[in-house]
């Protein structure tokens, strides 16, 4: 398959799991849920990595009605010969992730995995990893939250020259500008010329000589600023999910050069009242000797307010109970998780008079009940 990202002929369909008929949205759906699930940032498997390009491929076929129609009329031969370009340059990746973004190691998604020449220029600038810590009602509703940030970036004053006032660096006259320079030697026996190129001394390399350096950023083009970035959070967003802001990285070592990219790592808020399972909620809830026995009602917290649970006469201690649908939303999915409520029973440490009385005519009672029970079975 000439130009082809992989070379499976495994059946698109079959690759995605929908049927010949689905829809766009289903074929939209199913790869995005395969794409979460074997995106080699997010699944360290052995393989995980050829079968997200398997799927990826797929998936591009199948969501454009003109090469669907050709694979689905003559096959694979109808769709060969299509570059990285042709297959994925009019998806709109932002709409299928819901504006999350991975770092696929490139300006287009898939990039970094089936090795396109990148240009030729200026060094990027490195990436930046930050933590994020969201409430749990954030990762329920999605939403907006602010990022302070603190990176170099160009100088105010000097606008990023490193001269004062912002005037052009001069060029370095030892090496007319290249950063470089060479000497050259002949030895006659061999009739060899030597030459040797080092950086230049004068202008270590840059090419040009600052005569009056900035006095904010002291020649060096740069400053550091403190920055406060806004980020989209999608509902449900999964813990340790990473979001990507392009150009909001450290700033390129060469003139000329873009910005590295920010990476957002989303993590939840530890939370007193719940402890976060993926999309479940787990939480403990102690109640009574008494209620244990006889059961009774109880109001817990949810994200959303509270709810009433009932407790069941004679709950066991580490009794777990489930609140359907009062988790967190599954990413990606529209689907709910549940909260689960561990039952914790305390026992009176400290009994009254009456107390006491009271738990002795119980156990008078129930050795009573059992001296009866043994006795109907001999």
């Amino acid at each position: 398959m000439k130009g082809s990202i992989i070379s499976a002929q495994r059946d698109y369909y079959e690759v995605l799991g929908v049927a010949k008929d689905a829809d766009q949205k289903a074929i939209k759906d199913a790869f995005r849920n395969l794409a979460m699930k074997y995106h080699p940032d997010r699944n360290k498997e052995a393989g995980a990595e050829e079968r997200f390009k398997e799927i990826a491929e797929a998936y591009a076929i199948l969501s454009d009605s003109k090469k669907r129609a050709e694979y689905d009329s003559r096959g694979f031969a109808g769709v060969e010969g299509f570059s990285q370009e042709d297959l994925f340059s009019g998806i709109n990746f932002e709409d299928i992730f819901g504006g999350l973004n991975f770092d696929f190691g490139g300006g287009s998604p898939f990039e970094g995995f089936f090795h396109r020449r990148r240009r030729a220029g200026p060094a990027r600038g490195a990436n930046i990893e930050v933590e994020l810590h969201i409430p749990l009602e954030r990762v329920a509703t999605g939403g907006e939250e602010k990022v302070r940030l603190g990176r170099p970036a160009a100088c105010r004053a000097c606008r990023g020259t490193g001269s004062a006032g912002g005037a052009a660096p001069k060029v370095c006259g030892t090496c007319n500008g290249t950063g470089r320079v060479s000497r050259s030697r002949r030895q006659e026996r061999e009739h060899v010329l030597i030459q040797q190129i080092s950086t230049c001394p004068v202008c270590h390399g840059r090419g040009s000589i600052i005569e009056h350096p900035c006095p904010v950023c002291r020649g060096s083009g740069q400053e550091d600023q403190e920055e406060s970035l806004t980020v989209k959070i999608p509902q449900g967003v999964e813990e340790g999910m990473v979001l990507r802001i392009s150009g909001k990285g450290m700033p390129s070592p060469e003139p000329g050069g873009v910005a590295g990219d920010l990476f957002v790592v989303v993590r939840s808020q530890a939370d007193p009242r719940f402890e976060r399972a993926g999309a479940d909620l787990l939480r403990q809830a102690t109640i009574s000797l008494t209620d244990a026995v006889l059961g009774a009602k109880l109001e817990v917290p949810t994200l959303g307010g509270t709810a009433s649970v009932t407790i069941p006469p004679g709950t066991q201690p580490d009794a777990v109970l489930r609140l359907k649908g009062k988790g967190l939303p599954e990413f990606g999915s529209g689907r709910h998780g549940e909260m689960y409520l561990r039952i914790a029973v305390h026992v009176p440490e400290q009994l009254s008079s009456e107390e006491r009385e009271l738990y002795e005519r119980l156990r008078a009672i129930a050795g009573k009940q059992s001296w009866n029970f043994k006795k109907m079975w001999k």
